[in-house]
């Protein structure tokens, strides 16, 4: 309850920050939101993947993630960016991510991430999957800054296209959060 609390302020606190109007225009897709001096850690900056569901982060030196490997299709996906992929059966994917948020405590030495995924689309044949998806990541990162063990809290919404079914919403238990929690480590030479 503890840290759903201190996700909902972090999430407030990037309105309060930032205000809502920054969330519009040319600006980078990636907020970013330190305490303290107001620098990313050094430490932070490179390539971060998940020992489990597939995630994977590109930490730059700002503080900005460059790219994500998405635990949907574990496709690469770029921050207010649109990616196209061709599936191994042939068909078809599109993913446009918006505005993602990256903020860092250096007191509690705690990380939040949150992916949000505005559309996305995966077809093969007449059956297809769509929808949309945040993810949020929240924890600490270890001392040696080489490991960040971040709960994952997922909220997705996805609508299938079968033989059977057609615009299905599939159920989903907003509840059932955190989905786990997952270690992430630093992958040396990746920065």
């Amino acid at each position: 309850m503890k840290r759903l609390l201190l996700l909902l302020l972090c999430v407030l606190s990037v309105f309060v920050l930032i205000g809502c109007d920054s969330f519009t225009g040319n600006k980078s897709s990636v907020d970013v939101i330190i305490d303290g001096n107001g620098q990313f850690p050094e430490f932070l900056a490179g390539k971060w993947i998940a020992n489990d569901r597939g995630w994977q982060f590109v930490f730059e030196p700002d503080g900005r993630i460059s790219s994500a490997i998405h635990t949907i299709g574990w496709v690469e996906v770029k921050p207010g960016q649109v990616t196209r992929v061709s599936t191994k059966q042939g068909g078809k994917g599109i993913f446009e991510s918006g505005r993602w948020t990256v903020q860092y405590s250096s007191v509690d030495r705690e990380l939040m991430v949150e992916v949000i995924l505005k559309h996305f689309r995966a077809q093969n044949g007449n059956q297809a999957l769509e929808g949309t998806s945040k993810d949020v990541f929240i924890g600490p990162v270890s001392e040696d800054g080489q490991q960040w063990t971040a709960e994952w809290f997922a909220f997705p919404e996805y609508v299938a296209f079968t033989d059977i079914y057609d615009n299905y919403k599939l159920p989903v238990d907003y509840n059932d959060n955190p989905r786990g929690t997952l270690v992430f480590k630093k992958i040396k030479g990746a920065e």
